[in-house]
């Protein structure tokens, strides 16, 4: 599974980077607020230092206007994934965005009808919001498993991202459902490192090395 960092925090992008575990990123106007900069110039900083997509988002609510944000988002670099929300308006800018050989990550899918829509309507990704469902007393994981179902009957090739992630948990079963991308926050991916039982094994470890006396480097 691929990991995609859900942040708009450079050094934070770069420091995953350098372990090898950014596939991508996923960017939203709230976290282009938080970040504190001008969304063309972050951006391109992000897309110059990875190789995978940077998804980056539109704010138009109309078509036509959604098309001529995400055009002129995908000049920043070659890697940028237009964002486009899941609405009737949203899937008509991503079938023109695709025909145009643009990536297309359609955003906000909460049922997997939407996700077949946005499948046919030619999307690169489609990122259901786990999170948000449980929020509202839903399974979030149960939509992941139902698109990947829909998605495998008919050989879609658009990408399951996995979004709204709130939990190491969320990536494992996004993992063992079979989701092609999972986003999280840089804390919650580093959070998957931690086990209670490596720490008690660290601890007992040095412990005995201590009492031996030596140093591996003369």
């Amino acid at each position: 599974m691929k990991f995609f960092v859900d942040t708009a925090d450079v050094s934070a992008i770069s420091e995953l980077n350098g372990l090898g575990m950014v596939d991508g990123v996923t960017t939203n106007p709230s976290l282009i607020l938080k970040a504190g900069r001008d969304i063309r110039e972050v951006t391109r900083e992000i897309c110059a230092l990875v190789d995978g997509p940077v998804s980056a988002e539109v704010v138009a609510t109309d078509s036509a206007s959604m098309i001529q944000e995400g055009r002129s988002l995908a000049e920043i670099a070659d890697n940028i994934a237009v964002k486009v929300p899941m609405t009737w308006d949203g899937l008509k800018a991503c079938r023109t965005l695709a025909d145009d050989g643009c990536m297309v990550n359609v955003t906000l899918c909460f049922s997997a009808n939407q996700a077949l829509l946005a499948a046919k309507a030619g999307a690169s990704f489609i990122s259901p919001f786990i999170g948000r469902l449980d929020d509202i007393n839903l399974d979030g994981l149960d939509l992941i498993g139902d698109i990947r179902l829909v998605y495998d009957n008919y050989g879609f090739e658009t990408e399951i991202l996995a979004a709204s992630i709130r939990s190491v948990n969320h990536i494992a079963e996004c993992a063992r459902i079979g989701a092609d991308v999972a986003t999280a926050p840089p804390g919650v991916i580093r959070k998957l490192v931690d086990h209670p039982l490596t720490d008690r094994g660290m601890e007992s470890f040095l412990a005995d090395w201590a009492k031996t006396g030596q140093n591996i480097v003369p």
